[in-house]
């Protein structure tokens, strides 16, 4: 149920709606909202018939919330959500570029990535420290040094960091030295790794899974924000189809819908959704043309001697043609870059 209440209510009448919900055995979250209160009640009890709420000094109106999703969906919050870290506005008016390697491997390939992709307008920096492979035989990631390089590397280019979370056992450890958790595609149904991450303050940007359903990758998002985590962006990255010729394939539909039904920044990452270097362009200069609010790209400064993904991985004189591009498809729809 969502309550909207009258603009002259009082905290009073306010307080005396929290506590009959509560009382009644559910969660109460207040909408950020610059107009009147918003107050959502989430739980899996019976609600109080709406007219009974609607009668309650102070309210003007009271829905159900149709989604499941109760806390990411507009029917709970109906202007999308812009998240700021540092100067950067992630679902805004402005297109965020975030890009870097699969993989840390060493300083000289963090150096050079960095310097690049901030060059091409870049303003969050990607890296993997811990990296589900698999296989168990493969690169595993540098761990906290891994973490230590990336954030130094990011900080000497005025660039925030992003990487890749897989357990809740590392969360304090990354919190020292990542601005976005990422939830990978496997560990999108984690729900023990999402609760945990509903603690923390840092922003959490949650992959869709390889066969998920628009609904399943909101819940999961659902379970992040239901712990008291607002700081949430989901992304696209492509789902399992017949089709070989790709990795993934990567689901346009998938953003519209998702920008229609929650109000959670919508980010794509086309390298993972194709797998192939020269088709990654033509997918993300798409991606912003139907609505993502940024892209996520594996960019390293020697594709061919990469540890992980060098094939889907672009030059980074690939990235910068993109970045002009995407520039001007973003003006086209009324955005920037």
């Amino acid at each position: 149920m969502v309550i909207t209440f009258r603009p002259n209510a009082t905290p009073e009448q306010l307080h005396a709606v929290e506590a009959k919900l509560r009382d009644l055995g559910f969660q109460v979250v207040r909408a950020p909202s610059s107009g009147p209160t918003v107050l959502a009640a989430v739980g899996d009890g019976a609600l109080p018939p709406l007219a009974e709420v609607c009668a309650m000094p102070g309210v003007a109106e009271a829905l159900p919330i149709p989604e499941p999703f109760k806390l990411a969906s507009r029917s709970f919050r109906r202007e999308t959500t812009v998240l700021r870290i540092g100067d950067v506005e992630i679902g805004g008016t402005a297109v965020v570029l975030m890009a870097g390697p699969c993989t840390i491997e060493s300083e000289d390939q963090m150096v050079r990535t960095a310097a690049a992709v901030r060059a091409a307008g870049a303003r969050v920096l990607r890296g993997g420290a811990f990296k589900p492979r698999t296989s168990p035989y493969s690169f595993q990631g540098l761990g906290e040094e891994g973490l230590k390089l990336i954030r130094r590397v990011a900080d000497a280019n005025g660039l925030l960091v992003i990487s890749e979370i897989m357990d809740k056992s590392q969360i304090s450890l990354m919190e020292r030295y990542v601005d976005i958790l990422q939830v990978g595609a496997r560990n999108m149904q984690n729900f023990s790794l999402l609760r945990e991450l509903g603690k923390t303050e840092k922003t959490v940007l949650v992959k869709r899974g390889l066969s998920a359903t628009v609904d399943e990758w909101l819940m999961s998002a659902e379970y992040v924000i239901s712990g008291g985590n607002d700081r949430v962006i989901v992304c696209e990255r492509g789902i399992r189809a017949y089709e070989t010729y790709t990795r993934n394939t990567l689901d346009l539909n998938a953003v519209a819908v998702a920008k229609s039904l929650s109000h959670l920044p919508v980010i794509v990452d086309p390298s993972h959704a194709v797998g192939v270097r020269d088709k990654v362009v033509p997918l993300a200069r798409a991606a912003i043309a139907a609505g993502a609010d940024g892209l996520l790209v594996e960019v390293h400064n020697d594709p061919e001697r990469a540890i992980c993904d060098g094939q889907q991985s672009l030059f980074p004189e690939q990235f910068h043609a993109l970045a002009k591009q995407v520039r001007q498809i973003a003006d086209a729809v009324g955005r920037a870059l």
